[in-house]
């Protein structure tokens, strides 16, 4: 037996729970039970409506079926056989008919009393699934589909034992605190609003860090060579057609209707890229051409996947793409890798990146031996980039193969954020048909390299959000300077203070309220600005001001000149 592995007994458990559940209740219907990236669960129709009251004795009787240690036992069987094993489960025959219609082996995994239609792999006994905790309910259609039935779903968590179960529980706790729904309204940076889902109202603050962010993303780009570009939002069905999107993409597109000709809503800025490439003839020697572009997108996403501003159907890519020569893929991967790499360290993500390359799916435009040629041109450069990579088979974009760069956060999570992708689809002749003279004085296509760094801007400050919890260090803080006044007749010095600091360069605030200065301060730190400066009338005739960090309390009492020497040389260290 191979490594007993934590998707193996995220899985094994979920088989456990289901089994619970059926030995606890009457008129059970079972479903699906996957693992998940950080858990698993488990979806039935019974008539008891669940609730967290119930999970105490689930979890018990889940921990008296583990130890009893039983085998998980796999059997291939045939499709009589199958429906033998799961009479009177009317979803789990639904699914074997369609494992039926794909022709493929039918294999089950028995445990105790209980039987499951399942590819596996398990664990061998149950004993070694560990300790096992369930977290939350949900309600899930059937397939996906609102025109099946609400199935209830049970989700839950793995750890080897109690120890590190109650270390797991914590992190959860912490993640809750630093929830970006939560910070991000209490530190009035954005609303969501029921009437218009999945699009996102920045206020102020918000937008402060969303301006900061994209202004830093373009200094980087000047710096590597990228052209800034800007393409329209609605483009016409024509378009999508010719690029490929409209046959595999149309679900997710926003469609309308202007004088009897369908537009949509652009997902995703590649086509509009290739047409500012095509509006003039381009030589090799303006290749590479580097075309950035923070185009707004917006993905028919349905309701039910949507989640504050980490899944949202309207967004920003800190988008750009690529047009060079096939001897140019080498390098110019390699250079995204590095301004990849260089970009993280900046906010801390420079440990542990996870590198993947993603391989033709089912769905696919071109031809295999195509599709095989650019993924072994996109190893070979990830290699030259110096960089390590796992193959995640079958997840590449539908016009090319493509390596995922996932970062982890403070709380140890892994996020999915940037990505380049390798096209020689949508530029051919077949496709959008883009064209350069060549050193040859005849005509070809270029290869396209998609690429973003943060990816979605809106997801990206979700991430910044939960991993600073809040606190953003001083470069990207919205408010990075509040002005405390001890009483109205500070206020002058307060106001003079804030236009020298705001000349050089530093966002500030003034606190004239009628509130104490405790009272000032607390507000101040329940809004995580780094620093705060306290003035009153022996300041002013000093001619100093008392400062107090976020990270090192307080400061005492300095010259603003000193105290700007301060904050300039914070601003510029980033990480």
């Amino acid at each position: 037996m191979s490594e007993i592995t934590l998707e193996m007994r995220r899985h094994s458990a979920a088989h456990l729970m289901a089994r619970a559940i059926m030995n606890l209740f009457e008129n059970v219907q079972v479903d699906i039970g996957p693992a998940t990236d950080d858990g698993f669960y488990y979806d039935f129709d019974l008539p008891h409506r669940l609730t967290p009251d119930d999970f105490p004795k689930i979890e018990a009787e889940i921990a008296r079926l583990i130890k009893l240690d039983e085998q998980f036992v796999r059997k291939e069987v045939s499709a009589d056989e199958a429906k033998a094993l799961l009479a009177g489960q009317k979803f789990k025959l639904e699914r074997l008919a369609d494992v039926v219609a794909d022709g493929v082996a039918i294999s089950t995994y028995t445990v105790g009393d209980y039987v499951e239609m399942c590819r596996g792999p398990h664990v061998e006994h149950s004993a070694q699934i560990g300790v096992v905790k369930l977290m939350r309910l949900a309600g899930s259609y059937y397939r996906g589909d609102e025109n099946n039935p609400m199935l209830q779903r049970v989700y839950g968590v793995v750890a080897k034992d109690q120890a590190e179960l109650d270390a797991m529980l914590a992190r959860i706790e912490e993640a809750k605190k630093r929830d970006h729904r939560r910070l991000g309204v209490e530190l009035d940076f954005f609303h969501l609003d029921p009437e218009d889902p999945g699009q996102v109202f920045w206020h102020p603050k918000g937008w402060s860090v969303y301006v900061t962010l994209q202004d830093y993303m373009r200094k980087k780009l000047v710096k590597d060579g990228y052209q800034e570009v800007n393409t329209p939002a609605l483009m016409p069905r024509s378009l999508w057609e010719k690029s490929g999107h409209w046959d595999h993409y149309k679900q997710n597109m926003f469609i309308t209707e202007s004088e009897k000709r369908l537009f949509a809503v652009k997902p995703m800025n590649c086509p509009g890229a290739l047409e500012i490439f095509k509006s003039r003839m381009r030589s090799y020697k303006d290749l590479p051409l580097r075309l950035a572009e923070f185009g707004h997108c917006a993905r028919n996403e349905p309701s039910g996947t949507l989640h504050g501003i980490m899944r949202v159907r309207g967004f920003v890519q800190d988008d750009a793409h690529i047009l060079c020569t096939e001897e140019q893929i080498e390098e110019e991967v390699a250079k995204f890798c590095r301004l990849l790499k260089d970009v993280y360290k900046d906010f801390g993500f420079d440990k542990n990146l996870l590198v993947k390359l993603s391989t033709m799916p089912e769905d696919h435009v071109g031809d295999v031996s195509t599709w095989q040629h650019a993924e072994k041109a996109l190893a070979e450069a990830c290699k030259a980039s110096g960089m390590e990579y796992e193959i995640q088979p079958g997840e590449g974009a539908f016009y090319g193969p493509k390596l995922e760069f996932t970062l982890i956060d403070a709380l140890g999570r892994a996020w999915q954020c940037g990505t380049i992708q390798l096209d020689y689809q949508l530029p051919s002749a077949e496709r959008l048909n883009a064209e350069y003279i060549g050193a040859d004085g005849q005509k070809h296509h270029p290869v396209m390299l998609h690429r973003a760094v943060l990816g979605s801007l809106e997801r990206f400050i979700g991430i910044l959000i939960e991993h600073y919890a809040g606190a953003f260090p001083l470069w990207l803080a919205p408010e990075q300077v509040r002005i405390l006044p001890i009483s109205e007749k500070a206020f002058a010095y307060a106001e003079k203070t804030r236009s020298a600091l705001e000349a050089a360069g530093f966002r500030c605030g003034v606190d004239t309220t009628a509130e104490k200065l405790g009272a000032k301060i607390r507000a101040a730190t329940l809004e995580k600005v780094p620093y705060l400066v306290v003035v009153g009338p022996r300041d002013e005739a000093a001619g100093q001001i008392s400062a107090r960090s976020r990270a090192e309390g307080d400061l005492g009492a300095m010259t603003l000149e000193a105290f700007l020497e301060k904050l300039n040389a914070e601003v510029n260290v980033k990480g």
